[in-house]
């Protein structure tokens, strides 16, 4: 193959660790972020509050970014973008509620006015230089998950995102597995993948399995007080 051809994954944090993801796809002069998450410190980090990826090599080839594809509103993919935009201001393209989260999160900073933000919805794509992104619906513990179907010269690289197949959602429709299924048939280049708990043994049972289990709970102690603690970003928990 020659240089022309190739296509760079170059993770700029979020591999074999918890938070911080953020990946970048380079061909030729365009380069297309996938994510921009913190992450929480370690026992070991005193005073540190959250920790931010290393962009360097962005900033260092910053005529060549051309977007930020967001998959999700969790902060291990959303809460770095108020302090790496004002470095790279560039538009930023996600779901109506990521969009939301991310609207809410910059209330809290000033960021430069040449930042966009771009609604999308699942099946449209968007064109980024030499990349085209692709948006694919799928389930998680939070709203407006999606999973990106890139495309490039050199072939397509598909990204879950966080995801579960859950065939019974509480909200909303499940994960689009028909578009997965043409992109294989076509060819996928890489798949990159979530991979929590993969190591487990079987399977994560459906979202309507956590209501049944509430009711019973509730049934069992009437008379008692009941405390729940959950993410607050998983709506159908509330």
């Amino acid at each position: 193959m020659e240089e022309k051809n190739k296509v760079k994954v170059i993770p700029l944090g979020g591999l074999e660790q918890i938070g911080m993801n953020i990946t970048a796809i380079e061909y030729e002069d365009t380069i297309v972020v996938v994510d921009c998450g913190i992450a929480f410190p370690e026992d070991d980090m005193l005073g540190i509050d959250l920790v931010v990826p290393d962009v360097t090599y962005l900033t260092d080839n910053i005529e060549k970014v051309k977007g930020f594809v967001i998959t999700h509103g969790h902060e291990d993919h959303i809460g770095a973008l108020p302090y790496i935009l004002p470095k790279l201001p560039v538009p930023v393209y996600a779901t109506r509620l990521t969009i939301g989260l991310i609207e809410n999160k910059f209330k809290e900073f000033e960021m430069p006015k040449k930042v966009k933000l771009k609604t999308v919805v699942y099946g449209q794509s968007v064109v980024l230089g030499k990349i085209r992104v692709e948006f694919i619906r799928t389930n998680h513990s939070i709203a407006d998950a999606a999973a990106l179907a890139i495309h490039t010269p050199a072939g397509v690289i598909v990204h879950t995102g966080d995801f579960k197949i859950d065939y019974t959602p509480v909200y909303g429709d499940t994960i689009d597995l028909a578009r997965f299924a043409e992109l294989g048939k076509k060819g996928v280049l890489a798949l990159i993948c979530d991979s929590t708990n993969v190591l487990r043994t079987g399977f994560t049972m459906s979202e309507k399995t956590v209501g049944k289990t509430f009711d019973s709970v509730f049934a069992e102690h009437s008379s008692r007080r009941i405390i729940v603690a959950t993410f607050s970003s998983n709506v159908d928990r509330v």
